[in-house]
């Protein structure tokens, strides 16, 4: 456990390296310029600066409180993806049968029917996921170098196209390629191959409306999901934010490093070494009050977008693959027929 929050911690300095070297560079110009030049009257009061800093940090507050309410309900429409999509897969195979059929189907045409509902709706998870890692103007954080190490989606290795092939009919496949909404018209696919079942008496209607309520709950979980992906976290707050930020940050030396050259000068009599360095160790305590308030700010800016892509966002592709594996096992199908969850990368799920 030691050992993991070492590392987390050194993921961090490592993730907010640039920002960090760059504080350095700000206040070690300043202490230079302090310390070789009489420039004790370039200086502003810490009243005014505090409450520049106030306001910033409650600003921040509330940014990482929405943003993570975005990502905490991201999560639960996810999560509900999961059981209603585990309950799908238990339905169809338990519903579709001869019991209300004029003339029976045969045993594979029935196994047939369960598979395509099955595979279909795998198709629809492989779709959603797609759309909702697809970039937005807004979604920004992904483009920061940083962000870019650790940032690594399977979306980004593969198309589309070719996720869809191997769960479809080739001519539901030409079809689905001539829509917008690829998601949405899967489940129109799925919602008439349920209607077909139902007319021939392979699905009872009572069955046959829990299913389509099914359908509608995964209307519903793709509804809120593209909600989040489509409407961003409001760009005034996270605008204004960031530049008052860094307000607050470039003022910050005005007044932290005269305050340490009269700390120095106030040693003088009893510590006349100490008294003449003093001024540098603002260095220090500048740099680790502006890589706080930094990177309290730049985690808010980068959990805004839950689907973006980068190594803080929810793992809708290790949550599809997974309940994949789980519809897949329960077809009776052989796991070295079925596709090995995604790996994790950078001890990242994605």
């Amino acid at each position: 456990m030691y050992l993991k929050k070492t590392y987390s911690t050194v993921q961090m300095a490592w993730w907010t390296r640039f920002e960090s070297i760059f504080f350095v560079g700000i206040i070690t110009a300043w202490v230079s310029a302090y310390h070789f030049f009489d420039l004790t009257w370039l200086k502003i009061p810490w009243t005014p600066l505090a409450l520049i800093g106030t306001a910033v940090a409650f600003v921040i507050g509330f940014q990482n409180n929405a943003s993570y309410g975005r990502i905490w309900e991201a999560r639960q429409i996810w999560g509900a993806i999961v059981n209603t999509s585990r309950t799908f897969g238990m339905f169809v195979q338990a519903v579709i049968n001869n019991e209300y059929t004029d003339q029976p189907m045969s045993k594979e045409e029935l196994q047939g029917a369960i598979k395509s509902l099955t595979y279909r709706h795998i198709a629809w998870m492989t779709a959603l996921r797609h759309a909702m890692r697809q970039s937005k103007p807004w979604e920004t954080a992904v483009q920061h170098k940083t962000n870019q190490e650790w940032a690594s989606p399977p979306e980004w290795d593969t198309t589309l196209e070719e996720d869809l092939k191997p769960y479809i009919s080739e001519e539901e496949y030409k079809e689905i390629l001539t829509k917008d909404n690829k998601p949405m018209a899967l489940l129109y696919m799925q919602s008439a191959h349920l209607q077909q079942l139902k007319e021939k008496g392979a699905i009872w209607e009572f069955s046959f409306l829990e299913l389509e309520g099914m359908l509608k709950d995964l209307f519903t979980h793709q509804g809120k999901s593209e909600r989040i992906k489509n409407f961003p976290y409001p760009r005034h707050f996270a605008t204004l934010n960031h530049f008052f930020m860094w307000i607050f940050v470039l003022l910050l030396p005005l007044a932290m490093v005269p305050q340490f050259l009269e700390i120095g000068h106030e040693l003088a009599t009893g510590y006349p070494w100490i008294s003449k360095l003093f001024i540098w160790f603002s260095i220090p305590f500048y740099t680790i009050v502006a890589w706080v308030f930094h990177t309290m700010e730049r985690i808010g800016r980068t959990g805004e977008n839950p689907f973006e892509g980068t190594a803080n966002d929810v793992p809708i592709s290790t949550i599809a693959r997974g309940i994949e594996i789980d519809l897949r096992q329960n077809l009776g199908e052989a796991k070295d027929e079925i596709p090995k969850q995604f790996e994790a990368k950078f001890d990242t799920q994605f």
